[in-house]
């Protein structure tokens, strides 16, 4: 990465005794679409608020263009923010709303006219500039708030959770929209969501964040098939965790059985001991009958079936596991739907397996 557009030292926020957030350290470039992701209350949100001025924080240094941000107030930050809420005034037009940041700015009317037009072409609402914003649709009312944060042409959009109000299939298109806005406009955008597939779909980056720490912070792919711990692993999508005893290079796994560790993927590096296998559902495939056998292969019986259209989720029930494990197969034209009670020959491959210490 080259200059960092934002760059976080040591960042700690204290409230009273509460330690919020735990000596955050993370650069974001310019250009990127970076995320912040975890549960509710694990900090993320008074990070985003912090970078924005609106949270003061407790020790550390956050520079936005090279300059340290301490006692620098929200308007006068490269940064604009969009709230979960959206914060639109009910009683102004579209129009008036994406213009409301323009007030002060020195420019005259025709100037002011044409910039909030770009504006809103831009996110595609030029056509609703004279309508009041009451009248809007959840979808519109998250473009007018986009609208009226880049009109004022900020280095940073930082996003509180701007799509979670939002049904599912609005949602998946509002994902879509911002992507291309950002690569559109070219602006560092920085989004907090607790929603895992959203920051999957959306980001080049991605910080994990739990109980005010960064977990993990890397690019989605890394974050998904090479998990840092299991719990950063056990959040991220699903993953299967199988009992697991490593010891002089050799893994035996529940259920499945013995696998070189040279073949798997150790976080930590090396592990002795007691351990937990995980494996994505995905990795696991269930072989029709009749379909060649593969190297690595485990008999059970299906325990239970979910049908999702275009995928369908298996939990299978493997001799010398507690509890089934969970496989996906897609509905391909010719892929027969299995039936709970029915046998099961499921293939794995050790290369897809995360071992982590217990």
């Amino acid at each position: 990465m080259s200059e960092p557009l934002i760059a976080m030292r040591d960042v700690n926020k204290y409230y009273g005794e509460y330690h919020a957030l735990r000596g955050i350290t993370a650069e974001i470039g310019a250009g990127e679409f970076f995320s912040l992701l975890g549960p509710s209350g694990c900090g993320k949100t008074t990070l985003l608020r912090a970078i924005a001025g609106f949270e003061e924080i407790s020790s550390g240094v956050i520079s936005l263009l090279g300059k340290d941000m301490a006692g620098v107030p929200p308007n006068q930050r490269p940064t604009n923010m969009v709230f979960q809420s959206y914060a639109i005034f009910p009683h102004l037009s579209v129009k008036q709303n994406v213009g409301f940041g323009l007030r002060k700015s020195g420019m005259g009317v025709a100037e002011k006219t044409r910039a909030i037009g770009e504006a809103l072409e831009m996110v595609g609402l030029g056509h609703l500039g004279g309508r009041a914003a009451h009248a809007l649709s959840g979808g519109q009312r998250q473009r007018v708030a986009l609208a009226r944060a880049l009109i004022l042409k900020p280095k940073v959009l930082l996003l509180d959770e701007p799509l979670s109000a939002l049904d599912r299939k609005m949602r998946e298109d509002m994902q879509v929209e911002l992507m291309k806005l950002q690569r559109e406009v070219g602006i560092t955008f920085v989004l907090v969501t607790h929603d895992q597939e959203e920051a999957l779909v959306m980001s080049d980056r991605i910080a994990v964040m739990f109980e005010g720490e960064i977990a993990q912070l890397a690019d989605p792919e890394v974050l998904y098939r090479r998990p840092a711990t299991k719990r950063v692993a056990d959040f991220i999508g699903v993953m299967n965790f199988l009992p697991g005893q490593a010891a002089d290079g050799t893994l035996e796994v529940a259920g499945l059985g013995q696998v070189d560790l040279d073949g798997t993927f150790v976080p930590d590096g090396s592990v002795s001991g007691a351990c937990s296998v995980g494996l994505r559902p995905e990795t696991l495939t269930l072989l029709a009958d009749g379909e060649a056998g593969s190297a690595r292969e485990a008999s059970g019986v299906i325990d239970e079936v979910v049908y999702y259209g275009d995928m369908t989720y298996y939990d299978v029930r493997l001799e010398g596991l507690p509890e089934p494990v969970r496989l996906s197969m897609r509905n391909i034209v010719g892929r027969d739907v299995l039936d709970v009670g029915a046998p099961a020959r499921v293939a794995w491959d050790p290369r897809a397996m995360v071992v982590f210490p217990d």
